[in-house]
């Protein structure tokens, strides 16, 4: 299978400094936070990759790079085989935003509440010219929003008169209207009740065999993950630690920190594993560790992990950062 996504070395950095004459009064000099700090992967057409961390980590700016809301410090991202960065600058811009579109976090804040949801489906239709009269824009909306499992006539209400999993299939809907081939999913469940989550879950799983859609999908929830996701990528503190298939992952996690993610989860089974709680706090992203980041919390660390910052390497059909598990110490 070729590559829909291929991100190469990809790297955001923000400056958070105090204004100007504080620093000057206080002799500081600027601050930086590197929210993403290299990173490679591609998605498969029709597949699925799913980014997990915690908080903080850098899922949501690697879900804003690829849409193209940030520019990167530096590094690639390429759709189909062309700089989208390079794209979205020229004068393919309009095609290359109909592929691919975003679905936010928050159903509350994403749609816009003075708006009947005719409208906020329509908008994309209208904005890219895919539609030329009121009735066939009326026909288009109402075939998007019975996909998603909404009703015809739900076009006539407004935002408020939904509930929380609703108003994620308006946005849904909406992404959809362009008939895009990549949807970036930016944690689109969170804000929902469990057995929402699932309905939605399942939606987007319908969605992507009917329309061969290929899916980056965020969440910190690994759960989610296990019901969506073909590959998964494990994020701390803006790096990816390791990167496999979602069965060879969940059966056999070779990093610490993905080991530990996921010794939090619940063992229904009560299988009698032994388990390693999460120690420790993720670090102040201002001042990250040296060498790998994640040795203040990591009983494997020894003095090359806190001076050496390992690599991605490919390892048994494993992408994995890891000083122990490269020497053999795992």
């Amino acid at each position: 299978m070729t590559a829909l996504v291929e991100v190469q070395d990809l790297a955001k950095t923000f400056e958070v400094s105090p204004p100007w004459l504080n620093r000057v009064i206080e002799r500081k000099g600027r601050l930086f936070v590197h929210a993403v700090d290299g990173i490679s992967f591609a998605i498969e057409r029709g597949t699925t990759l799913a980014l997990v961390g915690e908080s903080g980590c850098g899922k949501s700016t690697v879900a804003r790079l690829l849409v193209g809301l940030y520019a990167p410090t530096h590094g690639t991202v390429r759709f189909d085989g062309a700089d989208a960065a390079a794209t979205l600058a020229g004068s393919g811009a309009a095609a290359l935003r109909r592929r691919m579109q975003m679905i936010f976090q928050d159903p509350y804040a994403s749609l816009n509440p003075r708006w009947k949801v005719q409208d906020i489906v329509a908008e994309p239709l209208i904005e890219h010219g895919l539609v030329t009269g009121k009735a066939e824009l009326q026909a288009r909306v109402a075939g998007l929003l019975q996909s998603v499992g909404l009703t015809a006539a739900d076009s006539e209400k407004f935002p408020h008169q939904f509930s929380g999993g609703q108003r994620q299939r308006i946005s849904i809907a909406r992404a959809l209207a362009t008939e895009p081939e990549f949807l970036v999913c930016d944690e689109p469940t969170s804000a929902l009740d469990v057995s929402v989550q699932a309905q939605v879950l399942n939606l987007m799983k319908d969605l992507q065999r009917q329309r061969g859609l290929s899916y980056l999908f965020i969440s910190h929830n690994l759960a989610v993950v296990r019901h969506v996701a073909d590959r998964v990528g494990v994020m701390y503190l803006g790096r990816l630690v390791e990167l496999a298939g979602k069965a060879e992952l969940f059966a056999r996690p070779r990093h610490p920190y993905t080991r530990m993610l996921l010794d939090a989860i619940p063992d229904i089974h009560m299988s009698g594993r032994s388990r390693t709680p999460v120690q420790g706090e993720v670090p102040n992203p201002l001042q990250p560790p040296t060498g790998c980041s994640f040795h203040p919390r990591c009983p494997h660390a020894n003095e090359r992990c806190k001076a050496e910052r390992p690599a991605l390497l490919t390892i048994g059909g494993v992408q994995i950062a890891c000083h122990a598990v490269e020497e053999g110490r795992i």
